[in-house]
């Protein structure tokens, strides 16, 4: 049987792309871009101003953040206003590239998220960045759900190490604390004192909370030091599966009393940096006892 390869005998691009580029000239592209821009802006607006007026959607969004690792808060809140359950997003590339295939009925239900693209110069002189549309694909829209996990599974210990060794500070075990929680910061020294004998959940929640405090605490920009500290040790605990039930939003809307949207946008971002600020000096530690473990496998 004589195959027939008639099909690929032009480098034309498909009908569907010339007829897109017939209809529309150049400007009436730019004018379609701007405008699924200006709706995407629209939308992201609206779900920072829901995630914060209703303590639910917020911690929602914590739950996505600490999930969707490095993703911006930006991003996060546009993942949050398509798919709050998303776990693993790609573009169509990354998803081929893990031999994963996205069903045929899900190629029109892409998650819009922004790219940074080329710079520009404002009219002040600053420097401003444009930002373009990517389309990306949860797991739950594959053909083939059963990947290798993201991330490695570590022991409690080893998480725990990973928390407290590159900390910028001193971190010492105590028998007893004068406030009676289970850990705090010496304002004389910076000093964070641990109660011995907790455990690990206890431990990890009380270190993560101090160190998220010393890291907002150097930020003048954020409006409550306490409070993005109280969340980004709850997105800590959420990505490296530590019990979360004592955390509480319910008050968590007088923080946003009276904020816009950017202002609210802002907030998020701040909570996001602190617990990556974290997440990432763990990342290196555990980066290490990967690589010890390889290294014990190879001999």
């Amino acid at each position: 049987m004589t195959n027939n390869f008639d099909d690929l005998l032009s480098n034309s691009a498909p009908a569907e792309q010339q007829q897109g580029s017939q209809q529309l000239s150049k400007e009436e592209y730019a004018a379609k871009k701007k405008d699924e821009r200006e709706e995407l802006y629209s939308r992201l607006d609206a779900t920072a101003m829901t995630v914060a007026a209703n303590p639910a959607t917020f911690r929602q969004y914590l739950d996505l953040q600490s999930r969707l690792g490095r993703y911006t808060a930006v991003n996060t809140l546009l993942v949050l206003s398509k798919n709050p359950e998303a776990e693993r997003l790609g573009d169509l590339n990354y998803w081929r590239g893990q031999k994963v295939f996205i069903k045929k009925d899900e190629l029109k239900n892409s998650i819009q998220i922004l790219e940074p693209g080329d710079q520009y110069r404002r009219e002040d002189g600053t420097i401003g960045t444009y930002y373009n549309i990517k389309q990306v694909y949860d797991i739950s829209q594959a053909e083939r759900k059963i990947l290798p996990p993201t991330q490695n599974k570590y022991t409690e210990r080893q998480l725990l190490q990973a928390l407290i060794a590159k900390a910028p500070m001193k971190i010492t075990g105590v028998t007893e604390l004068p406030d009676g929680g289970g850990a705090r910061t010496v304002p004389e020294t910076g000093e964070i004192q641990v109660l011995k004998g907790m455990e690990f959940p206890d431990t990890f929640r009380s270190v993560a909370h101090e160190l998220c405090s010393a890291e907002s605490s150097r930020d003048d920009n954020i409006t409550d030091p306490q409070f993005t500290a109280y969340c980004a040790s709850y997105v800590l605990c959420k990505k490296y599966g530590v019990d979360t039930k004592d955390y509480q939003f319910d008050s968590a809307g007088y923080m946003f009393n009276d904020m816009d949207a950017q202002a609210v946008k802002h907030e998020l971002s701040q909570i996001r940096d602190v617990a990556d600020a974290i997440s990432g000096r763990m990342a290196k530690q555990l980066g290490e006892v990967q690589k010890a473990a390889r290294t014990q496998e190879a001999r």
